[in-house]
């Protein structure tokens, strides 16, 4: 990313870093990442992963991730993971408004991980652009595939899912709002709610979270299953949403 200023009449062209870091009072850092993470700034002559990580390890103490960000290179996004899950201090990911795509890769790497009300996370299977004939196109798929199982491990050793359900929930680029990232386990806790409160908030209809396709075709095998059983009935529908846990909501929305 770049940006154009001008002094005194002449143009100066000055990067624009997506990271941001500053110290508060107590030695506390904050690293603020925002917007995309961008190939074009964390590859660019000026900015690299080396130097990324020398400003971030410029100072001790504690950090805290403040993540609002699209996505962007998922490489660059691998190497801020590394980075800070080797960083001595505790790390601290707080979510702002999104962290989708590769930006979901970088907030798995919080010791603890946080979530405003109003946060999303949203995750899918990596892209690229590929040009060639039909063995370039498979050498770009296996790099596809290869990239996509280096991303799972990063949401199961947060989540504990399984590789399956992760890789189901990519396939279908799950969104997921603050209760269900807490329900699932990408995130630990919601932010801003009083001490004590409950962070199993009520999860909403599940076709927010998984893909109509996904959804569809796993009421159809549901009907199959029960055609000679009484429908649930609709003022239950509340109740039983709310009883609903982590594994028990994968195995009746996920199974296709």
């Amino acid at each position: 990313m770049w940006a154009r200023r001008t002094v005194e009449g002449a143009v100066v062209i000055t990067m624009r870093k997506f990271w941001n870091f500053s110290s508060g009072d107590e030695g506390e850092r904050t690293l603020r990442l925002d917007g995309a993470i961008s190939d074009e700034t964390w590859w660019g002559d000026e900015v690299t992963p080396a130097a990324f990580r020398q400003e971030l390890m410029s100072d001790n103490g504690d950090v805290t991730v403040w993540i609002n960000s699209p996505g962007g290179d998922v490489f660059a996004a691998a190497q801020i993971y590394n980075m800070l899950k080797e960083y001595p201090g505790k790390v601290t990911v707080k979510i702002d408004a999104i962290a989708a795509s590769a930006a979901s890769v970088v907030a798995m790497a919080g010791e603890a991980v946080l979530i405003s009300p109003v946060g999303h996370i949203l995750i899918h299977n990596p892209a690229t652009i590929a040009w060639g004939d039909s063995e370039e196109m498979l050498k770009a798929k296996q790099l596809l595939d290869s990239v996509k199982d280096s991303i799972i491990n990063a949401y199961e050793m947060k989540t504990g899912l399984p590789r399956t359900k992760l890789s189901q929930m990519m396939d279908a680029e799950t969104d997921m709002p603050a209760q269900i990232a807490v329900a699932l386990g990408f995130a630990d806790e919601i932010m801003y709610q009083s001490e004590g409160a409950n962070n199993n908030i009520p999860v909403p209809v599940a076709a927010s979270v998984f893909s109509p396709r996904t959804v569809f075709n796993s009421l159809l095998d549901k009907i199959r299953q029960n055609e000679n059983e009484s429908p649930i009935k609709s003022e239950n529908t509340d109740m039983l949403m709310n009883t609903v846990q982590r594994d028990s909501l994968f195995q009746k929305f996920m199974e296709v």
